[in-house]
């Protein structure tokens, strides 16, 4: 069964999802690359979350890929690539997907261990998809965050996640400071990064459920969060004195996750 031809209106519908205003109202947004639109298809919670696949016209290896999906598979020009790509060099192969649903945004309720990272302002896309893949490789439960953080379907989020967002859940709140009250009440303990904390090394054990906050690159966890904090605590550097102000918030976090986690 051959590709079906994408109509104009249908490009011009999908390329709109560049535009955040237009992936909110619609629920869905657009990745691009064989190896993030295969990791998104493998990771699918359910099938009808693909809308549409759409392969450059000579591309062998998505083609390939695509005939599992041959109800959504779509040709397109390389005219019509380019005007999908987020990129400059584009890969030929983009799908469109729905959003994970968010009428229920709440961590989830567990037993046992249970860590969840919240991102407070963070505005670097790149750094929030690094942020969220991580999340997905030590098991976090879920990722909240605040109303100021980066579109987590930003085009640039999905590149740097590698497809991994229906891997975990995660959800938007108007007030990040009361989502951490609430959690609070829920037996979690809040744990801030500062250049104030206390050296990670000497905890001798941490709490049974923790959520971990990460802040803005250039400001930090914000002051009424870090005034909520159970724990603060501080990345160590090596040798006697500091050659660089600070680490990238994504680093901090794949560093106090994995101590976190296998500490």
């Amino acid at each position: 069964m051959n590709p079906v031809v994408l109509s104009k209106a249908r490009l011009r519908y999908f390329v709109k999802l560049h535009q955040k205003k237009f992936r909110d109202s619609e629920g869905l947004f657009l990745a691009e690359g064989l190896r993030t639109v295969r990791e998104l298809c493998l990771n699918l919670p359910d099938e009808e979350m693909l809308v549409a696949l759409l392969v450059r016209d000579g591309e062998a290896e998505a083609d390939r890929f695509a005939e599992a999906y041959k109800r959504k598979h779509f040709s397109i020009t390389e005219k019509e690539c380019a005007q999908l790509a987020g990129t400059s060099t584009p890969q030929g192969i983009f799908a469109v997907f729905r959003q994970q649903r968010q009428d229920v945004p709440e961590a989830p309720e567990k037993p046992g261990r249970s860590l969840v990272v919240a991102l407070d302002e963070l505005q670097d896309p790149g750094n929030v998809g690094t942020i969220l893949r991580t999340a997905v490789w030590f098991g976090v439960d879920a990722v909240i965050c605040s109303t100021g953080t980066a579109d987590r379907y930003n085009p640039k989020v999905i590149r740097s996640c590698a497809g991994s967002i229906f891997a975990l859940r995660h959800y938007v709140v108007g007030q990040l400071h009361h989502e951490l009250c609430c959690l609070q009440k829920r037996g979690y303990s809040i744990l801030c990064s500062s250049l104030e904390g206390k050296d990670f090394r000497e905890f001798p054990a941490w709490p049974e459920k923790v959520v971990l906050v990460i802040g803005n690159e250039a400001n930090g966890v914000s002051e009424s969060v870090k005034a909520q904090a159970d724990l603060l605590v501080r990345i160590p550097h090596a040798g006697t004195r500091v050659r660089v102000e600070s680490l990238n918030a994504s680093v901090s976090a794949a560093i106090l996750m994995e101590r976190l986690v296998l500490g």
